[in-house]
């Protein structure tokens, strides 16, 4: 079976993803779904012609429909609605769970296997809402935001040291937002010990900036938010189930009684293969992150609980 991959949403993330798979030729055929047909296809166009400027095999296209999915290993899904003001936490939750639940049962019948990636915000009630509707095994359905809070901490390491840009290794798991939870004591430069090389106020500080990362992109560019590492990350774990890699990266996967949490949705350490999330990994945590980890879970079984109040049953 050739590598196809389709990308439903074509908006920034999901260019730059569809565009990273394209220049490194880790797929032979891109797909772009979105609503507006016109610029899937411009964009679509563009990166074809990128593609054959670096000499790789990857063509782009633009889907006329959900049948030109069909056959696709792996569907990236980064298709949402923005938060506009006077909006609540709650209304964009199940505005978006609608748009969710569209492209699932789109995609139900026409890639019924493919390994599914949700990007849409918020993630891991996305990535629960996917499951939900598909009624898929948690093997094939992974949300992506480890991988990238992960490249944050990463950057703001090497912004207090000033060196090993290349050589850190940062972790983080928990929830993609304000409750995620950076582990330090997993960090390294070149395998040195991050507390050998930063103070604990300075590791702290890295810790604060990683959490509100988002919102400083935001704030620079004001009318968006960050495309290019969410693109990439989420690229990287294409990447992994393509190649049948089995490398370790922090996934959104749901949760059964894996870190004392069961029904929820929450980012941890997963080994990435051909059948997606082949093996969910426990790091042994201090009593102090696994509080902070509850408290992650637990906000996400507040998002989970409003949907299966206000939207799930309503779809009965």
């Amino acid at each position: 079976m050739t590598n196809k991959v389709s990308i439903v949403g074509a908006g920034n993330v999901g260019s730059i993803v569809g565009y990273s798979l394209a220049m490194q030729g880790l797929a032979h055929e891109v797909i772009l779904v979105d609503r507006d047909t016109d610029r899937a296809k411009g964009k679509a166009l563009d990166m074809s012609q990128a593609a054959s400027a670096v000499r790789s095999h990857s063509i782009v296209r633009a889907a006329d429909s959900y049948e030109d999915v069909k056959g696709s290993k792996v569907v990236v899904i980064t298709a949402g609605f923005p938060r506009k003001p006077g909006m609540s936490r709650e209304d964009l939750l199940l505005k978006n769970a609608e748009i969710m639940k569209d492209v699932i049962d789109n995609l139900k019948s026409v890639a019924p296997d493919a390994i599914i990636i949700v990007v849409s915000n918020p993630l891991d009630a996305m990535t629960y809402t996917a499951l939900k509707v598909g009624n898929f095994k948690r093997n094939q359905v992974l949300g992506m935001a480890g991988i990238l809070d992960s490249a944050r901490m990463a950057y703001f390491i090497y912004e207090k040291l000033g060196y090993g840009a290349g050589q850190i290794r940062a972790s983080v798991i928990g929830g993609h937002g304000d409750f995620m939870v950076p582990l330090p004591k997993y960090s390294t430069v070149a395998g040195v010990p991050l507390s050998d090389l930063l103070s604990q106020k300075e590791i702290d500080e890295v810790v604060e900036k990683t959490k509100k990362a988002g919102a400083e992109i935001v704030g620079y560019l004001k009318t968006g938010s960050a495309y290019f590492a969410p693109g990439k990350s989420t690229a990287i774990m294409v990447e992994a189930i393509l190649k049948d890699s089995k490398q370790i990266f922090p996934c959104a996967v749901l949760l059964e009684s894996e870190y004392n949490v069961n029904g929820v949705v929450n980012g941890v350490p997963v080994m990435l293969g051909s059948n997606g999330a082949e093996k969910v990994i426990e790091v042994t945590l201090d009593p102090c992150e696994r509080e902070l980890f509850r408290r992650s879970s637990d906000t996400v079984k507040e998002m989970i609980n409003i949907l299966d109040k206000d939207f799930f049953k309503e779809k009965k």
